[in-house]
């Protein structure tokens, strides 16, 4: 693989960058598809997508200045859990959603059995990809902290829980911050961690400019989990690569059912707005984690 060591041209081609260099990753990690498990974990990460998350562990990185394919395992190991979450919220028990990037859902062009033993080997697998020294430039050093940041951002503190409120806040009205509450962990706590552990990574321990970087994780998730519910509503199926009107159906509490259309734009661009002002103080070359975040709002703006 092509050794690239910044990302460059505008946001568009950043990001372009990105997703062509992640499916390449995803396939040297993957196991080889001899079997239907092997199969099924290779459909699911490599059904393209946006590589948002992998994006900003390497937006991260270049605002410390650190060679962008020093973060490669990083980068595919937080794709890995993103990806084994899809399948797990795919199923019937979760939200049942039948489209996924443009495709039938993992449990269905597979079956439900595997869709489950899919998410319980791809997150596995980021684990272990991110302890393996043999396979990171990452210095032995900073593994421990990220593993454990990463895993505290996934589970029962973070996405899990996330989920798990929001399955049981289905068929009720649900108050505004128990929903930002709900978001900040299904959502953001991963988006979040894709920068804390980026900038772990990248030896920063200053705990002010850390807890600046969580501020803007936080931010960016929120909007980017505000931006999902308005094209839920506004978007079309087509275009989005997955199921629209899912929400109502679903009786899910979203920041459009609760504060409306209009609010919801605003609050998603004071979001945008309070992101880039941690930036700001933060005093590094971050102009990508600025696009980033002008990219969470910018389709309902």
């Amino acid at each position: 693989m092509k050794v690239l060591n910044v990302l460059s041209g505008s946001f568009e081609d950043k990001l372009s960058q990105v997703q062509a260099r992640l499916p390449e990753l995803l396939k040297s990690f993957l196991p080889p598809p001899n079997t239907v498990l092997h199969e099924a974990m290779h459909y699911a990460c490599l059904n393209g997508g946006k590589r948002l998350r992998p994006l900003l562990v390497y937006a991260t990185a270049e605002a410390y200045a650190l060679p962008w394919e020093t973060l490669d395992v990083l980068a595919v190991a937080v794709e890995l859990i993103h990806c084994y979450s899809l399948v797990h919220d795919d199923l019937p028990a979760m939200d049942d959603d039948d489209l996924r990037r443009g495709k039938a859902t993992c449990h269905k062009a597979f079956d439900e059995a595997t869709a489950i033993l899919v998410g319980d080997a791809l997150q596995a697998l980021a684990f272990e990809i991110l302890s393996d020294t043999t396979k990171s430039c990452i210095s032995p050093h900073y593994l421990l902290p990220i593993i454990c940041t990463l895993a505290q951002a996934i589970g029962p503190q973070g996405m899990v829980l996330g989920q798990a409120l929001d399955m049981a806040a289905t068929a009720r009205t649900i108050s505004t911050q128990e929903l930002i509450t709900l978001h900040h962990a299904k959502t953001g706590a991963l988006i979040n961690a894709c920068v804390q552990c980026s900038a772990i990574a990248c030896g920063e321990t200053d705990s002010n400019k850390l807890a600046l970087l969580q501020n803007y994780g936080r931010s960016i998730g929120l909007a980017f989990q505000i931006q999902d519910d308005l094209l839920d509503v506004t978007g079309e199926s087509y275009v989005l690569g997955k199921q629209t009107g899912m929400d109502q159906e679903n009786q899910k509490n979203t920041f459009v059912s609760i504060f409306g259309l209009e609010h919801a734009k605003k609050h998603a661009k004071t979001l945008f707005i309070e992101a880039t002002q941690y930036l700001e103080t933060l005093n590094k070359p971050s102009q990508t984690l600025h696009d980033i975040a002008y990219y969470c709002v910018a389709r309902v703006m």
